[in-house]
């Protein structure tokens, strides 16, 4: 499809008030043209974004959307018995089917939020799979694997098997691609760590890892290695410009020269971690070192929406907050952390910004409504003022997934009901 985006309002850092006013027009899956003057041809559809701020689709670099299905469940417990006490038991009665639905349901949320590519570690992942590709949004999927036995030989290891048959059968389908995923130092052995850092390394995979996300998981690492996290998992091979590492909020300043050196991606996880008292991660140093630092939402147990608005606002608020400095950022050198460092982390390099020839994912916020206007600065308005209820239209690919409340490629009354029949069956409600 062809489609011109007239009037349109864009962020820009290097213009007055953070904004300008430009034509943009979509050729296929494609950015075709930007300027200001109206670009020349026919068009299949023209959308005049007057009082509206056309922006990049958000990445969402860190998300568990199966755990839809665990909205709340747990609330108030600190991290280590939240996932001991509810999160693990409920996990053990997941089933494909589950977590597809959750997962769709999910990327309904997502897609109505401007999300248009999000990374996902879990299990049953092909079911994840298939739900962003029948939605057409982009998404990274990685088969987390845990392991306990330092004598057990990896490559018989059904979480591996699982994990390169996943890469084998999903990788390059429609939008998804692969990544392979060690959940944490504290559920791998040495010997797992350094088997799937080289199968991810031979396939020229990206990798997902939790990594000191807590005080606790970070100081026993120390205690039992004599070595931090980051530490670890470099010496084992598994950290280096293809890794993603999620929360990081106890990491030393030794690590994050360590994570910069390597050319590793950090994923700040800002709700999640507040809600389950993890902490605050430190992302004027991590930024400082030359870190590639992007957003996620974790899952919907521990956030618990799916909004990067949300994440950004509060990542946005909360850092000059515990710093007691209001310019510890501006919000122009914020804006890269919603889209492009997320693209930058998933291995998407024509995805993330607005350019000619990059992928067309874009997101149309109505900055006109009450509560949104008026926008004097386009920088402030994403970081302070815009939500997800502005979220006009939902571009992935050149292909309009979400306009105005209408979703186009999910039959959103068909998955309420079924996603409410199976949330009344899985906690035994009527």
């Amino acid at each position: 499809m062809t489609i011109h985006f007239k009037n349109a309002a864009i962020p820009d850092s290097a213009a007055p008030l953070h904004m300008r006013h430009v034509c943009l027009a979509v050729d296929g899956e494609r950015i075709s043209y930007i300027g200001e003057a109206e670009p020349h041809g026919a068009f299949e559809r023209t959308i005049d974004c007057s009082g509206a701020l056309l922006v990049p689709g958000f990445v969402n670099a860190h998300c568990h959307s199966a755990m839809t299905l665990f909205r709340s469940l747990g609330g108030g417990l600190p991290t280590q018995r939240w996932l001991d006490e509810t999160i693990l038991p409920a996990e053990d009665r997941l089933t494909p089917e589950l977590v597809e639905l959750s997962s769709t349901w999910a990327i309904a949320e997502m897609i109505a939020s401007g999300t248009t590519s999000f990374s996902d570690m879990y299990f049953f992942c092909g079911a994840t799979a298939k739900a962003a590709a029948d939605a057409g949004v982009k998404a990274n999927i990685a088969r987390s694997v845990v392991s306990f036995d330092p004598d057990e030989d990896p490559a018989g290891s059904s979480r591996v098997k699982e994990a390169i048959a996943l890469y084998d059968e999903w990788n390059g389908v429609g939008g998804v691609k692969v990544d392979f995923s060690l959940h944490a130092e504290y559920t791998n052995v040495p010997r797992t760590v350094e088997y799937l850092a080289k199968a991810a390394a031979d396939r020229g995979a990206m990798m997902q890892i939790h990594l000191s996300e807590t005080k606790r998981e970070h100081d026993k690492c120390a205690a039992k290695y004599g070595k931090t996290p980051a530490a670890f998992f470099d010496d084992l091979g598994a950290l280096d410009g293809r890794t993603v590492l999620a929360h990081c909020v106890h990491v030393t300043p030794e690590d994050i020269a360590l994570i910069a050196e390597c050319s590793a991606s950090v994923v700040h996880c800002p709700r999640s971690n507040l809600k389950l008292g993890s902490g605050v991660a430190p992302l004027r140093a991590l930024l400082d070192a030359g870190v590639n630092v992007a957003l996620g939402t974790d899952g919907a147990a521990s956030n618990n929406r799916l909004s990067m608005l949300d994440e950004y606002t509060t990542a946005a608020l909360i850092h000059p907050g515990v710093a007691e400095q209001a310019d510890l950022f501006t919000p122009a050198e914020l804006l890269p952390l919603l889209s492009e460092n997320g693209a930058r982390a998933q291995g998407r390099e024509d995805t993330g910004a607005r350019a000619v020839g990059m992928k067309a994912d874009l997101v149309l916020l109505d900055a006109s409504a009450p509560g949104a206007y008026p926008m004097l600065d386009a920088a402030d308005h994403l970081a302070y003022t815009a939500s997800a209820s502005q979220v006009k239209m939902t571009v992935c690919d050149g292909s309009v997934l979400y306009e105005n409340g209408e979703y186009k490629t999910i039959d959103i009354e068909k998955l309420r009901f079924e996603m409410k029949k199976a949330t009344d069956d899985f906690y035994k409600r009527r």
